[in-house]
């Protein structure tokens, strides 16, 4: 009996290849959300960004890593989640949890007419990347100069003493931000298994790899770009209102500015792009690396004291160290890792 059963185990793992993912996925998330338990409360904002970072960079790799359309425009859905967000509350009083779907809808929407126009006359590569940069400094003009939008001053979230839940806030100390952005990042990454693992996710990546061979077997090709599109720019919209609602507070810059695109899709470059955890992994190292880079340079210890008082020498080394990490493992982490495994 036993001798049937080992190869029944092994032909419904190859039927279901997604089915690892999914573990992976439960077994990770379960443990991050003890981390609160043994994390000093002074750094649970660290963990909170670095959550906010691997959604996006998740959101990117929908796109750029599985779709091959480079973006440096992320910023645009970003913005607009983060937008929507505020305006929605602050000017009519509307749950951030329905704030957050409306921003999403846009932002995929949004994202697939910009990108209709870019592909519609076949912009590719370095092209394309230009047109989502330019898309998103237009929003970025036009958020600065629209009163409804508040201008240049953005929006200030009111704070409601003892918080509330409808309201998306809590009391300082609480842990619910934390784990409210792990459920929006394993939502993401629940999506990137069931794209990647379904048809719709099959063609897009053949379309990536070719495009004319894809486009021979009658594959829509506009279709299936448009679909990787509209996921990546509604994850990164959910970031981008969770990012408003933590911090309390948005502008043209904080939502549009370059800095945010350079912040989706360094979490999946140094992870790996086209793989499935490699934003999450890419992020939990860029997030706490730029905390501590930047704690020990500004403070830093009796040996390190000549360096006390030099004004960017902790952004000149982060950026080091994350050029070594690109040249050691220009797959990334999680994908150079994968390669060797397999190899």
């Amino acid at each position: 009996m036993s001798v049937d059963r080992a190869p029944a185990r092994s032909s419904a793992t190859r039927s279901r290849p997604w089915l690892g993912h999914v573990v992976v996925l439960v077994v990770g998330v379960a443990v991050l959300a003890l981390l609160p338990a043994i994390l000093p409360a002074a750094r649970e904002g660290v963990a909170v960004r670095t959550l906010i970072f691997a959604v996006m960079g998740v959101g990117w790799n929908i796109m750029s890593g599985y779709g091959g359309m480079f973006s440096f425009g992320h910023a645009a859905f970003f913005g607009i989640g983060a937008y929507t967000d505020a305006y929605l509350l602050v000017a009519h009083g509307i749950t951030p949890w329905l704030g957050m779907v409306i921003g999403a809808v846009l932002a995929a929407a949004f994202g697939v007419a910009t990108a209709y126009l870019s592909l519609r006359y076949h912009l590719k590569g370095a092209y394309f990347a230009l047109a989502t940069f330019a898309f998103a400094q237009m929003l970025l003009l036009l958020t600065s100069n629209i009163e409804a939008l508040q201008k240049t001053r953005g929006f200030n979230i009111p704070l409601i003493p003892g918080g509330s839940w409808s309201k998306l806030q809590f009391p300082v100390g609480s842990h619910n931000y934390y784990w409210i952005i792990l459920g929006l990042l394993a939502l993401a990454v629940a999506v990137n298994i069931l794209l990647v693992h379904s048809r719709t996710g099959q063609y897009i990546m053949a379309i990536r790899d070719d495009d004319i061979a894809a486009e021979s077997l009658g594959i829509p090709i506009l279709r299936y770009q448009l679909a990787a599109v509209a996921v990546s720019a509604g994850i990164t919209a959910l970031a981008g209102a969770f990012y408003t609602q933590y911090f309390l507070f948005i502008d043209p810059n904080l939502a549009f500015g370059a800095a945010v695109s350079v912040e989706a899709i360094v979490p999946a470059v140094i992870g790996g792009i086209g793989t499935i955890f490699g934003p999450v992994i890419g992020a939990a190292v860029i997030g706490p690396l730029s905390e501590v880079t930047a704690s020990v340079l500004r403070n830093p210890p009796a040996v390190l004291s000549f360096v006390e008082g030099r004004s960017g020498l902790d952004v000149a080394t982060y950026a080091v160290l994350l050029i070594l990490i690109v040249l050691f493992l220009p797959r990334g982490i999680y994908g150079s890792v994968r390669a060797r495994i397999r190899g």
